[in-house]
């Protein structure tokens, strides 16, 4: 599917929903160069809402069962997203999905915070712990110019219903995934009202990657992943007021 017809159909499943979108600080918005967004997670709207937002087709990491459900493998590759592999494969997958995509000056998305806040419903004003792959990948990509971009999805107006697919349902697509391992139901959570909030970008430099080629790799990774949590959080504490 082209980006284009990413962007149209997205717009016009969330007006369809009557999802009500506001877009603030979209002049962080990097226009030409290779971007990877980082942003919270509690709904399937979400890579919807941040390509309408952002107005460019993004690559979007997703879960490793969304590439082994029947139609839902469909429905996300088609839209450009790459499930992730099982749990042995998964870094080195992820890496080298991302790289290239990154160096044909496409947009990737990641969700730094797992599948924990899909699952257990966790309030619209708070963001989970961060995991540091996407800090690795970018300071390893080989890719000239990279922007890492911290997004807020902040709902002011949501609801919640029932899937249809239980828990126990999914751990039989990924048994590795222990969040499935335990009964209930996958929540749904629908937007009335949200706000997409651009925080700051965080450029990657030939020094810091050079830094994290050497003794400050450590460092220069909890840099990274700190600016980016510490960008969405302040950016939830104001828009979700």
């Amino acid at each position: 599917m082209s980006s284009e017809s990413t962007l149209l159909i997205s717009r016009c499943f969330l007006a369809g929903l009557g999802t009500q979108m506001f877009l603030y600080r979209e002049d962080r918005i990097p226009q030409q160069e290779p971007v990877l967004v980082v942003s919270n997670h509690r709904s399937f709207l979400d890579p919807l809402l941040l390509t309408a937002a952002l107005g460019r087709q993004i690559r979007f990491a997703c879960h490793h069962y969304m590439g082994q459900v029947p139609v839902v493998r469909e429905v996300v590759t088609s839209f450009g997203a790459f499930p992730l592999e099982q749990p042995e494969h998964r870094q080195q997958h992820f890496f080298a999905q991302a790289t290239a995509l990154l160096q044909s000056s496409e947009m990737v998305g990641v969700f730094p915070e797992g599948a924990e806040p899909m699952v257990k419903f966790t309030s619209p004003n708070t963001v989970g712990k961060f995991q540091r792959g996407f800090a690795h990948l970018a300071l390893r990509a080989p890719v000239r110019d990279l922007a890492v971009l911290p997004v807020a999805i902040a709902s002011f107006d949501e609801k919640s219903v029932r899937s249809g697919i239980p828990l126990k349902l999914l751990s039989l697509f990924d048994p590795s995934e222990p969040l499935f391992d335990r009964s209930g139901w996958h929540p749904l959570i629908v937007y009335q009202r949200v706000n997409i909030l651009i925080g700051r970008p965080y450029w990657i430099t030939p020094r810091q990657q050079q830094l994290y080629r050497g003794k400050q790799a450590k460092a220069v990774v909890a840099e990274l992943t700190d600016h980016c949590q510490g960008e969405i959080a302040q950016l939830l504490e104001q828009g979700c007021v």
